[in-house]
């Protein structure tokens, strides 16, 4: 069995930055419409091989360095030498080399298939770099002469399966009221907006979509927003792009993602051809997360939080605990602003390794419709997201909407809502502990509360019928048909639902929820 990888080999100086050699690659990649994902290695001088820039670099791409000693490299002819390079090292130029020589070409012993030379020698301050294409066995080993010897099977996903069947990733709260007349607590979506003064700055856009949307002051106003530079900044057709483009361009071999939560994720990275590993909280420790129960090797980890459906909101600590270095720790703080003060909050920071932050404008602002989310990461893999986007990915409108929802008076709202949501949630938990036979999950610290009651399927059917529309738990992956999700809303809109509540367990045995 056959498949086409690339070797990208990397000529560098000592004391390069990872930042700079990993941006040196994925623009190289990007310029030819290569694809980072189809990296299997990267190549160097062995006396290279050690550099932090190179193996960071490596680690960021989650794939291994190949050391060449001098003289297999002075052995491949190559396009563009250098007369520095040759006296210094005996190769007219390392990444040419070693790009070759890694993909298996002229001059790399035992290799399996002869390599093509897609990229030639491409400089940066400190660095240099090439990528070559060829065609391994899977499974047969090269010999590089003294570099480590790998197969195109180290770089598979791992070989534990998990199957695919079973809950319905793509089924969202909206299924649950479309084209109906109900009242909505199957969606997290903020009521009564957006606000007047939101809808008036969309609006004032609309005369400029003639032509092409300018994403720097919107991007300019997130870094601000949360203390970060611009390049720190990714703007995004919603938060559930941000899931597509780290599941197409973030090299993962074992990704992993913490359920119960939101199932776009793992939709996202089985749709990119990934084999998804599940870390699946329990109810009876709280659906808190021990950091111990993520696999040392998993080298993409997705995580909610405050997390849907649950409810959970984790430790700021706890989760930094999931970072190490050759780690993408991705977050979703898509309901972080509806906590009051953001507490446990991770977006700004820039100390913890491999971090990315998703935040989505769609809950608090009532944007679903327009698709206005941003990511937060390290400036390597804001380029390496970007470079996978299309062009434009974000309309004008939503700029301008996310430029709005940045200002202070927005902010200051925003906290505002967050407040009134901690109130109204407690009144519906007060409510709720009232029914003997339900139990919700405790402390709940987002727009909505996970209720656990038998036969709740059947109950979310009678409540339809007295015109509520409550969200279907056995679509998360870790929960099943006895769970419900509630969305929080208003005093008075809790009390006619606390009511109808009432009158769909009439008839239904009243024994305690376990």
């Amino acid at each position: 069995m056959t498949r086409v990888a690339l070797v990208v080999g990397v000529g560098a100086r000592r004391g390069v930055p990872a930042g700079e050699v990993l941006g040196l690659v994925v623009g190289a990649l990007g310029a030819a419409g290569l694809r980072v994902r189809d990296v299997v290695a990267l190549a160097t001088l062995d006396v290279r091989a050690e550099e932090p820039g190179i193996t960071g670099a490596a680690a960021r791409l989650g794939v291994p360095v190949l050391p060449y000693p001098a003289e297999v490299l002075a052995r491949v002819p190559v396009p563009n030498p250098s007369r520095a390079a040759g006296a210094a090292v005996a190769t007219g130029s390392v990444a040419e080399a070693a790009a070759l020589a890694g993909a298996g070409g002229p001059g790399g012993a035992g290799a399996v298939g002869a390599a093509e030379l897609l990229v030639t020698k491409r400089k940066s301050t400190s660095a240099t770099c090439a990528v070559a294409r060829g065609v391994r066995s899977i499974g047969t080993p090269a010999s590089t002469n003294g570099a480590e010897p790998f197969t195109m099977a180290a770089m598979l996903p791992p070989t534990k399966h998990i199957d695919s069947a079973g809950p319905d990733l793509r089924h969202h709260g909206d299924a649950e009221v479309r084209g109906l007349d109900l009242t909505d607590l199957a969606v997290n979506v903020r009521t009564g907006t957006p606000p007047d003064w939101l809808r008036e700055r969309i609006a004032a856009s609309l005369g400029s979509l003639a032509a092409y949307p300018d994403g720097g002051p919107a991007r300019a106003a997130v870094a601000e927003r949360h203390g970060l530079p611009a390049e720190r900044v990714l703007l995004t057709a919603g938060a559930a792009e941000a899931f597509v483009l780290l599941a197409r361009a973030v090299p993962a071999r074992r990704p992993v993602v913490v359920h119960p939560q939101f199932t776009e994720p793992e939709a996202a990275l089985r749709a990119a051809g990934h084999e998804v590993g599940r870390v699946v909280l329990r109810p009876e420790d709280g659906f808190r997360l021990d950091p111990e129960a993520v696999p040392q090797e998993a080298d993409l980890v997705v995580i909610g939080n405050p997390t849907n459906p649950t409810s959970v909101l984790h430790p700021a600590g706890v989760l930094e605990r999931l970072a190490r270095p050759g780690r993408t720790l991705v977050v979703d703080e898509a309901f972080m602003d509806a906590v009051p003060g953001e507490r446990e909050a991770l977006c700004g920071r820039t100390d913890v390794p491999g971090l990315v932050v998703l935040r989505s404008l769609t809950k608090t602002w009532g944007l679903a419709g327009l698709r206005i989310g941003y990511v937060l990461a390290d400036p390597s893999t804001v380029a390496l997201l970007q470079e996978a986007q299309p062009l434009w990915p974000v309309s004008s409108p939503a700029l301008a909407a996310a430029e709005a929802c940045m200002e202070p008076r927005a902010l200051v709202e925003a906290a505002d809502a967050a407040d009134r949501v901690a109130v109204d949630r407690a009144h519906l938990l007060a409510g709720l502990a009232e029914f003997g036979e339900l139990r919700v999950v405790e402390p709940a610290a987002g727009p909505f509360v996970l209720a656990r009651l038998e036969r709740a399927d059947e109950v979310r059917e009678r409540l339809r019928s007295l015109g509520f529309a409550a969200r279907r738990g056995d679509t998360f992956p870790g929960l099943g048909r006895e769970w419900l999700r509630l969305a929080v809303r208003d005093r008075a809109t809790t009390n006619r639902f606390l009511q109808a509540l009432d009158l769909a367990l009439q008839g239904l045995p009243r024994r305690p929820a376990g």
